[in-house]
């Protein structure tokens, strides 16, 4: 036997509205967490959201008196709401009618100049050629980029600071050979073997 199919959202909300609509009165959030769930057959665990959300669309009208909130939405409400959304759509419609006529005619406005014409056939492939062209030549320019000034002087100030920073590291290494030494009493030959410091490990000229 096959589990009974739950009620979708949509048809939740329909019949929650129809507790309005046939009794037209005005209800507390208690009052509808019984009569949902007894005459329309909404599980008590979404009532309270189904209600909201018809709150959400102005499909029912809610208003906080003291500690309690009290709902209510009389026929013209549900009419109101209808008709605003059919507005609502009949504006989409209409700017969508809009922007694809205009998209239409960019592409007829685009189309122009551009029919398939021995002419028109040439001049791309002499575009198309000159491109080739033109990727070669960056191609080679590439390859005499070392013989710019700017790049050799850029090299240069690059080497620089690399070299600055060597001198650095060699004098933090010599440093900790310094310390070892003194307080390990190791010798030069002891520490390079540990340290895989090579023997002629020295300053760049």
């Amino acid at each position: 036997m096959s589990k009974k199919k739950g009620l979708s959202l949509d048809e939740k909300r329909s019949r929650m509205m129809n507790i309005f609509s046939s009794q037209k009165d005005v209800f507390q959030l208690k009052d509808i967490e019984k009569i949902a769930p007894k005459q329309k057959g909404i599980t008590p665990m979404s009532v309270k959201d189904v209600l909201q959300s018809l709150v959400d669309d102005n499909m029912v009208d809610s208003e906080r008196v003291g500690t309690s909130n009290y709902y209510w939405a009389f026929p013209s409400k549900a009419l109101h709401a209808r008709k605003n959304k059919l507005e609502d759509l009949e504006n989409q419609s209409s700017e969508a009618k809009q922007r694809k006529a205009s998209v239409q005619k960019a592409v007829e406005k685009a189309k122009v100049g551009r029919q398939d014409t021995k002419e028109r056939g040439s001049l791309l492939k002499e575009l198309q050629a000159l491109r080739e062209e033109r990727t070669q030549l960056q191609a080679e320019l590439e390859k005499y980029r070392e013989c710019d000034p700017e790049v050799v002087e850029e090299m240069r100030k690059s080497n620089g600071v690399a070299k600055d920073a060597v001198s650095r590291w060699t004098d933090n290494v010599f440093a900790i050979k310094s310390w070892t030494k003194k307080k390990f009493n190791f010798d030069d030959s002891r520490m390079n073997k540990a340290f895989g410091i090579p023997e002629d490990f020295d300053y760049m000229d």
